[in-house]
């Protein structure tokens, strides 16, 4: 899920719509999550490049977004779908929803946890250098994340102690974690815009799992580079397109300079083209995590018991 502005956020319209594929030639239908950002301008010239009408339909969480796919798999919602990652990429190709080879990748960021600066000098407690101190009695009720079911991000995380613990040996610390009042929110915008403190919804957690580029929006926010979990996130094809042609236009488009150069500031996450421009502010307030766990997963083989155990924990 990618880290919004606020400014965006705010102004997002998430419209959730069935029954809405290209109805002709010349129309366009891209489903997303609910914080992929495309600004009108950039629409507008997309459309005189490409001679398409696109429409956008918000679905929702990543998790969200993969579900109602593969529930819309018969009829489907789009024509082309933008921002499943590698947490759920592997469920929509088990599905058959995604044409395959027109799988590519847009964009990469790092799920790390974040923390408001301010609060903790108020409070003085010590900020946590890694998000193995979260079970300590100093933490206890001040961290807020996402649920691995409904959210890439949580999934993300929840991948990352996998890879930290290893297999049947991750629930100790989630039964740890849950004991110490973690907060399970459904998606990152609730977590991060609602219940973070360091936010505009100036909520009442302190620590939240976020991005390592959040804090480049947040004055007094930074974020445990530590540990984090690369994030990638693709667009495809959806299986039975009306219009698999406009959605290969469009899916070239998403990977050009013209739109990758707009993802740090708009969507504040990493583009895939290395030739695309990075703000120089970056490499201070929004650095890449200096340390990465479970990328090299089978995410898509052992998500479903993962979920079913954390489940048992969380349920």
């Amino acid at each position: 899920m990618f880290r919004i502005p606020k400014i965006a956020y705010i102004a997002t319209v998430v419209l959730l719509l069935t029954g809405c594929a290209a109805k002709s030639s010349n129309d366009l239908v891209l489903v997303t999550h609910d914080s992929v950002v495309i600004s009108k301008s950039l629409i507008a010239r997309f459309e005189k490049s490409s001679g398409l009408k696109l429409t956008i339909v918000k679905a929702g969480d990543a998790g969200a977004l993969t579900n109602k796919l593969v529930l819309t798999k018969g009829d489907p919602i789009a024509d082309a779908v933008y921002g499943i990652d590698n947490t759920f990429i592997g469920k929509a190709e088990d599905n058959g929803i995604l044409e395959k080879s027109t799988v590519t990748a847009i964009d990469y960021a790092d799920i790390c946890f974040n923390y408001d600066k301010t609060w903790f000098e108020a409070h003085a407690i010590a900020t946590p250098k890694t998000w193995l101190e979260l079970t300590q009695p100093r933490y206890k009720n001040l961290t807020v994340i996402e649920n691995p079911t409904t959210s890439s991000t949580g999934l993300g995380f929840l991948a990352a102690t996998v890879a930290r613990f290893g297999e049947g040996k991750w629930q100790p610390f989630w039964s740890a974690l849950k004991a110490n009042g973690v907060k399970v929110d459904a998606g990152w915008e609730d977590a991060y815009y609602t219940d973070f403190s360091g936010s505009a919804g100036k909520g009442d957690y302190p620590i939240v799992l976020s991005y390592s580029s959040s804090p480049a929006d947040e004055a007094n926010t930074a974020a445990i580079l530590d540990g984090c979990f690369r994030q990638t996130e693709y667009a495809a094809t959806l299986t039975g397109s009306k219009n698999p042609t406009g959605a290969a236009k469009l899916i070239e488009w998403l990977g050009s300079l013209e739109f990758q150069n707009s993802m740090p500031a708009s969507m504040y996450v990493y583009p895939i083209n290395k030739k695309a421009a990075i703000p120089e502010s970056w490499a201070t307030k929004a650095p890449e995590a200096t340390s990465s766990l479970g990328e090299n997963l089978k995410i898509s083989q052992r998500r479903e018991a993962w979920l079913k155990q954390w489940g048992n924990l969380f349920g």
